[in-house]
């Protein structure tokens, strides 16, 4: 019994914080004997957390744990994705889903996959579902290649990008919903 309270009283711990582009607030606290453990980590929260806006519970972030100084834990975007429940709830009867996967790189060399999801309000021909994945694949690739990595994540998760791909695809046929659903960092530039 000892042994594993002596364990737990060498570990310290430490404050996790957000990158620049999400304000550098602290997301949380981990604990570790060592802090070369941290680094790796993964931490979840969601973007209502972030922004103190409780309608934005629905999306769920990810950062991972870059470097350690003084017990200040610094991270990265690691990825975003709808919570399950608020993906169910988009689905309704006598409707259409169109789901796009896209792998891109941003101009700063990074590699995403981004996963765009649309909801129609009435069933839509397969002929109309491949021009709203042409639209989603045109705008996301476009923006990949003019946007850097914090530009891209920003449009992302705060819904620029589903908003640009709704006004494109609303002309082929009527939406109720668009949105980035989920996104991963595959891949940082080397160095």
């Amino acid at each position: 019994m000892s042994r594993v309270r002596d364990k737990w009283r060498r570990k310290e711990w430490y404050e996790v914080y957000l990158p620049r582009y999400f304000g550098e607030g602290k997301v949380g606290e981990t604990p570790a004997d060592d802090p070369q453990k941290v680094i790796g980590r993964v931490i979840e929260t969601t973007l209502g957390q972030i922004t103190g806006d409780y309608s934005q519970e629905n999306i769920k972030l990810r950062f991972q744990i870059l470097d350690v100084e003084d017990h200040r834990a610094k991270t990265i975007f690691k990825g975003h994705e709808y919570l399950r429940d608020y993906l169910r709830s988009l689905v309704r009867r006598r409707s259409s889903k169109v789901d796009g996967i896209f792998r891109v790189t941003t101009v700063d060399g990074y590699r995403l996959k981004i996963c765009a999801v649309a909801f129609t309000k009435k069933r839509i021909k397969t002929s109309q579902q491949r021009k709203i994945r042409q639209i989603m694949r045109q705008i996301i690739e476009e923006k990949a290649k003019t946007l850097t990595f914090e530009q891209i994540v920003h449009e992302m998760v705060l819904g620029k990008m589903a908003s640009d791909i709704y006004n494109e695809a609303r002309k082929v046929a009527a939406l109720r919903h668009v949105g980035i659903r989920k996104s991963e960092l595959l891949e940082m530039p080397k160095g």
